[in-house]
């Protein structure tokens, strides 16, 4: 299902008027005989009336759904001071409903579920009894980048008020769980006290930008483009002219291929232009959920000192032109999909901009993901050191040691990964071996299995009011139990076999750009019982065979069935590849008998 622009939206239901009965037309008398009849015209079809996609550049400002309402009603950024003088005071009882379900989102705080309650309570018509006490916060971390002592603050905001929970996310982000409204005003001022923030960590508006977690420090990036990402955040974010988008707005800029731009709204890439050196191409319109679409190229080349300027554009251009009408069209890929890269680059450019963009060529697309995993020599002449916690879980206490051991070995700076990876920066050579010593045990690795390193999931039925299934919690057996089933083979795995574990069709753990992709549903058992399960993507990937998954007709998997599964189809992978075939070329070209 497409969205549509208000010229070309779903056609009317109005009925057709019945047909009038066919009169005989009189030839005029004062026409010769011998001349033929003028023949009738033609009816003209009335014209169907389109309905309005809410797009506010066309003059649809008024709200066409409860959501655009309630940001017309008041401002969501406004939600704070609510917080910090009365919800914090009076607790969850006294927040309006309106701020608990909406506005509160944009600083980064959703509620949680309530315990106790499988897939089969999930869905709106069951929000009151799913809807806890309790809050997620995200933590705004903007292209991953942390010192240690904002590292700490996290680690200890944690353990005094997220009950020690504090997972790495796909974005860059740390979310806390069990947090309380009465506490917020405390945390927020903890972490602002490090530069911190979690304004627009969730809601309509210009999320955490991705950036590379070698910014600047890699020895195979184009350029570091952490200037524009530093002006991005300064100059726009809780900004109110920014702050009412069509949807959520997410955004990448990296000198290298490592933070997923096929997937964002909005991205930008390192590129060597021929003639102008060192730039970034522009990639907009990706995004996953139901209707998954990869970011297309505009073809533009863009130096680093305009990046903040063309990122404005493209924000200004999604707020005005993109769809209010339909949640599930909001997003900016339905209009990129419907105007073309074509007529976007014109209206940017011409509306926006009021200037032309420099063309400029693709940047070569990389084999296998970037996660930075490992050791690799800085431009600095010190080392990185790249660990692998389980699909992203840590805790407070295991960040709290962790500084302590990055600071032992003579490093100030860490950094998140859209991987859900943890990287440390300014390691020297002495250092590197007592470095990875310490983590091990916290459960972060350098030198994980192949099944630790590449296993993604997102927070599931345990914390996720829209989940079906755990995922996250699952992830962390999992991982070892594919180690021990799979020990015979896995010194011969040369490539990567991503495995991505999403509790519900939103994607926020990526099922359909994983090798293995599992999506959460209520699946039959066999014996009429509805349980957890996943349904099958094979194949997905991004970079050099960037698509979507192969979905297997009628194929599911029950959630105990997860390691048989997955045992399975690497096994039939490692029988029957062509040569040094990568998963994806295999999953796509192979029988659906070796896939099930």
């Amino acid at each position: 299902m497409t969205s549509s622009t208000d010229a070309n939206s779903s056609e009317s239901t109005r009925p057709a008027r019945p047909e009038r009965p066919a009169v005989e037309r009189r030839v005029r008398p004062d026409r010769p005989r011998s001349e033929a009849p003028v023949a009738p015209r033609e009816r003209t079809a009335r014209p169907v009336k389109r309905k309005s996609e809410g797009q506010w550049a066309l003059g649809y400002r008024e709200p066409l759904n409860a959501n655009e309402q309630s940001k017309k009603d008041d401002n969501p950024l406004n939600v704070r001071a609510r917080i910090e003088n009365i919800y914090s005071k009076q607790g969850f009882d006294s927040i309006d409903k309106s701020d608990l379900r909406g506005r509160m989102r944009w600083w980064g705080l959703y509620t949680q579920r309530e315990q106790g309650y499988d897939g089969t309570f999930t869905g709106d018509e069951n929000i009151d009894i799913l809807e806890a006490r309790y809050f997620m916060m995200r933590v705004r971390c903007d292209a991953g980048a942390l010192n240690l002592k904002q590292l700490r603050a996290i680690a200890g905001i944690s353990t005094e008020f997220g009950r020690d929970t504090a997972d790495l996310s796909d974005r860059e982000n740390v979310q806390y769980h069990w947090i309380e409204i009465e506490n917020v005003p405390e945390i927020w001022r903890r972490l602002e006290e490090v530069g911190l923030q979690t304004t627009e960590a969730c809601g309509d508006c210009p999320r955490v930008v991705l950036g590379s977690p070698l910014a600047g420090e890699s020895l195979h990036e184009i350029l570091d483009p952490t200037p524009a990402i530093d002006e991005i955040v300064k100059r726009y974010i809780g900004k109110k002219e920014y702050s009412n988008l069509p949807r959520k707005f997410k955004t990448a800029i990296s000198g290298q291929q490592d933070v997923v731009h096929e997937i964002n709204d909005v991205a930008f890439v390192g590129v060597e232009h021929p003639e102008h050196g060192p730039g970034l191409d522009l990639w907009v319109g990706g995004g996953l959920s139901t209707n998954p679409m990869l970011a297309q190229r505009l073809g533009a080349w863009v130096p680093l000192d305009e990046v903040p300027d063309v990122w404005e554009a493209v924000v200004s251009l999604f707020r005005d032109y993109g769809y209010r009408r339909l949640r599930t069209k909001a997003r900016l890929k339905f209009l990129v999909k419907d105007w073309g890269v074509e007529k976007f680059r014109q209206v940017l450019e011409d509306e926006y901009l009021k200037r032309k963009l420099i063309d400029g060529p693709a940047p070569e697309q990389p084999a296998r993901p970037i996660d930075h995993i490992g050791v690799q020599k800085l431009r600095n002449g010190l080392n990185a050191v790249g660990f692998s916690p389980i699909a992203g879980r840590v805790s407070g206490t295991i960040l709290t040691q962790a500084a302590d051991a990055v600071e032992r070995a003579g490093s100030d700076r860490v950094r998140f990964t859209p991987y859900q990876k943890f990287i440390v920066l300014d390691v020297p050579d002495d250092k590197v071996e007592q470095l990875i010593e310490e983590l091990t045990p916290l459960g972060l690795q350098a030198r994980p299995s192949h099944w630790r390193r590449n296993l993604l999931a997102c927070s599931g039925i345990e914390f996720c009011k829209l989940s079906f299934v755990e995922t996250r919690k699952r992830s962390q057996v999992l991982a070892p139990e594919l180690e021990q089933r799979l020990a015979d083979i896995n010194a011969d795995l040369d490539v990567p076999i991503t495995i991505n574990i999403n509790g519900c069709p939103n994607s926020c753990g990526r099922s359909q750009i994983a090798d293995i992709g599992f999506k959460g549903q209520l699946v039959d058992d066999g014996d009429g019982n509805q349980v957890e399960g996943f349904q099958v993507h094979l194949g997905g990937s991004l970079g050099l065979d960037s698509a979507f998954g192969r979905k297997l007709r009628q194929h599911k998997v029950t959630s105990d069935e997860l390691g048989d599964y997955i045992e399975r189809v690497v096994r039939n992978f490692i029988k029957n590849r062509d040569g040094e075939e990568r998963f994806a070329q295999w999953a796509v070209r192979t029988d659906e008998a070796d896939l099930r």
